[in-house]
């Protein structure tokens, strides 16, 4: 995926309209990015593209920019 479809892909996750969602965005910022919207983006990232993470990893991230950074460790962003 492009830079631009994951950022899109990480608004849908969270419900949240594409053009509110950059890499700086903050978890406080976005009001799906919850404890639900968590685990929301565990079963999409094992679903859609076979990373499994634990809650505990997935808690750790606190920036957009920080979900962007699972993509490139696991090779789905460059």
């Amino acid at each position: 995926m492009t830079y631009e479809e994951l950022l899109e892909w990480i608004a849908e996750v969270f419900e949240e309209l594409a053009e509110n969602i950059t890499p700086e965005t903050r978890r406080d910022d976005v009001k799906g990015w919850d404890s639900l919207g968590i685990l929301t983006l565990m079963a999409a990232l094992d679903e859609e593209f076979d990373i499994q993470l634990s809650e505990a990893e997935l808690f750790e991230t606190q920036t957009v920019e920080d979900i962007l950074e699972i993509f490139r460790k696991h090779g789905h962003l460059e």
